[in-house]
């Protein structure tokens, strides 16, 4: 009984010891606001148009107001980079993708060139609508 109650015991112990060295790193989030409304090309004759809310995930936290400073490039950046698509890349998921990685490469060389270093870990388009 007291060889139960001893290992009961020492269990939690364990457990905590093992998730100790789990690092965290220091990730922070700048949302671009307004939403981003642009047309994009198509061969349709109206209009078409494409509304993105976009997410920076930052690397660290602490380059905030660096990016902060820099938001109306980064969106002039993602609107000139929107408006340049056609039809097809815009509806397709792929294409979606597509176009977010090539966002996240275009504001990542934006930011080295301003700042020195690319402050962004991770571009998420969190709603993505298009007519």
């Amino acid at each position: 009984m007291i060889l139960l109650v001893a290992a009961l015991v020492s269990l939690p112990g364990l457990a905590e010891e093992e998730a100790a060295p789990i690092a965290h790193d220091n990730y922070g989030y700048y949302g671009l606001e307004p939403e981003i409304v642009t047309n994009y090309v198509s061969p349709r004759k109206r209009l078409g148009f494409v509304r993105v809310s976009v997410e920076l995930m930052l690397k660290d936290a602490d380059t905030m107001e660096l990016v902060e400073h820099h938001a109306p490039l980064i969106r002039a950046t993602i609107v000139e980079i929107l408006g340049q698509q056609p039809e097809e890349k815009i509806k397709s998921l792929s294409g979606r993708e597509q176009i977010r990685r090539d966002c996240y490469d275009t504001v990542n060389a934006l930011l080295a060139k301003e700042v020195g270093q690319p402050l962004v870990a991770n571009l998420l388009f969190t709603r993505y609508l298009y007519d």
